[in-house]
C-alpha cells in the first residue's frame, strides 16, 4: 500500500469515527494565501505559514466545499487502487455530474474549483498530487550522462539520456514514483530557458564536452521539472541557470531557486536554493563588446519586475542582484540568451566555460 493510500485512508477513517461518535466531519487543512506565505532562510524558499483552515460538513457555507473534498479523495484513492492515471483535467471530468435525479446541480461545475481541492489535498496530507497518480503537463527535455529506470504499465525501461538524439529525453511529470535514477556520471547541471538554445548546445554535444546534464524547461518550468532539478541538486550536483536578462527570465530562475508563491505549500521539494544564475547579466554587456549592439529596450514590464524583485527580501540580500536590478532600471535595457550568438554560434559553450570556471554567476 502506497503512503498515498494510507494517508486518504486515515483522513477517511478520522471522519467516519467523527460521525460514529456523534460529531460532525471535519477537514483540516493549512492556509494557502499571500499572508500565510513566508521566506524561510534556513531552507532557502518559500513557504507555507501555520495558518490553519478547520471546514466542517454540517455549515452551510463550507458543506459544499467538503462533500467536493471527499470526492476527490475517494476518486483518486480509486485511481491508486486500480494504478492508473490520469489528469486534473481527467479527474475533474470523472466528478462532473449532477448531485442526483431532482437536484439540478453538479458536483463541479469548474476545474478551478477541483483544482484548488487537489491542492488544499497535498497540503493536508503532506503528499504531492503526483502520488495520487495523478499528472500534469510537461515540456522539459534533458540530454547527457544519466540513466533513468522507468517502471512504467507493468514493464521496466532503461533510458540512456546520452541516446535520445536530437530529441532528449522528454521530463514527466511525475519522476519519483516508478522512477529511479540508476547511473549519474555529471560534473554539474545547466538549465538553459529557451528550447531553441537548448538545441543549439545539443548539437554541439555540449553535455559530452563537459560532461553535464542539459536540461531545458523551455520556458516556465513544470513540476516535473522543478521536481527533477531538486533530486539532481541532492546529489550534489552544481545547479547552473542561463536565462535571459528580463522580468520572464529572472522569475524562471527564481521560481527554481525559492519556489513560487503558488507552490509554496510543497516547499522545498519543489525547490532548488542552490541554484546559481549564470547569465545573461547586464554587467556582460560591458565585458563582451559584441553585445552591446545586441541589447533591447526593456518593457514597462521588465522594469516593474525589477523594481518588485529589489524588495524581496530574499532577493535584495544578495549585493550582486541589487546591482544588476539597479542597472537594468538605470540604462532601461535588457538582453535575451539568444544574443550570446551573435558573434558566433559556438560562443555560447566559450561563454558558459569561462563563466562557471571563474565563479561568475549571481547568488
Amino acid at each position: 500500500m502506497s503512503d498515498a493510500t494510507k494517508k486518504l485512508e486515515a483522513l477517511g477513517k478520522q471522519m467516519v469515527s467523527q460521525v460514529e461518535k456523534g460529531e460532525g466531519p471535519t477537514f483540516e487543512t493549512v492556509l494557502r494565501t499571500k499572508s500565510n506565505t513566508i521566506y524561510d532562510e534556513a531552507i532557502g524558499c518559500l513557504r507555507t505559514g501555520d495558518k490553519k483552515e478547520l471546514r466542517k460538513f454540517l455549515s452551510m457555507a463550507q458543506a459544499r466545499t467538503f462533500m467536493q473534498t471527499v470526492a476527490i479523495g475517494a476518486k483518486t484513492k480509486q485511481f491508486l487502487r486500480e494504478n492508473l492515471h490520469t489528469s486534473i483535467r481527467g479527474l475533474f471530468y470523472q466528478l462532473k455530474f449532477t448531485l442526483g435525479e431532482d437536484i439540478d446541480e453538479d458536483l463541479f461545475t469548474e476545474q478551478s474549483e477541483s483544482n484548488a481541492l487537489i491542492e488544499d489535498i497535498e497540503v493536508a496530507l503532506k503528499i504531492k498530487r503526483e502520488d495520487l497518480n495523478l499528472t500534469t503537463d510537461r515540456k522539459g527535455f534533458v540530454a547527457g550522462p544519466m540513466t533513468i529506470l522507468d517502471r512504467f504499465g507493468g514493464e521496466e525501461t532503461l533510458i540512456d539520456l546520452t541516446k535520445q538524439g536530437r530529441s532528449g529525453w522528454s521530463i514527466p511529470s511525475d519522476v519519483d514514483n516508478g522512477m529511479e535514477i540508476k547511473k549519474l556520471d555529471a560534473d554539474y547541471v545547466l538549465v538553459v530557458e529557451k528550447d531553441a538554445l537548448w538545441q543549439r548546445l545539443n548539437e554541439d554535444k555540449f553535455w559530452k564536452k563537459e560532461n553535464c546534464l542539459l536540461v531545458t524547461p523551455k520556458g516556465q518550468s513544470t513540476r516535473g521539472t522543478r521536481r527533477l532539478l531538486r533530486k539532481l541538486a541532492d546529489k550534489k550536483l552544481p545547479i547552473y541557470c542561463l536565462m535571459d536578462c528580463d522580468a520572464w527570465g529572472w522569475y524562471i530562475y527564481w521560481t527554481i531557486k525559492t519556489g513560487s508563491m503558488n507552490l509554496a505549500y510543497l516547499g522545498r521539494d519543489f525547490a532548488v536554493p542552490e541554484a546559481k544564475f549564470l547569465g545573461v547579466t547586464m554587467s556582460d554587456i560591458k565585458e563582451f563588446e559584441f553585445l552591446q549592439k545586441l541589447t533591447m529596450k526593456a518593457k514597462d514590464v521588465d522594469v516593474k519586475r525589477a523594481e518588485e524583485m529589489l524588495g524581496y527580501p530574499w532577493i535584495n540580500r544578495y549585493a550582486d542582484w541589487v546591482r544588476e536590478l539597479k542597472m537594468v532600471l538605470k540604462t532601461k535595457k535588457k538582453i535575451e540568451q539568444d544574443a550570446l550568438q551573435g558573434q558566433r554560434l559556438t560562443f555560447v559553450g566559450e561563454y558558459i566555460n569561462k563563466k562557471i570556471k571563474n565563479k561568475e554567476w549571481l547568488s
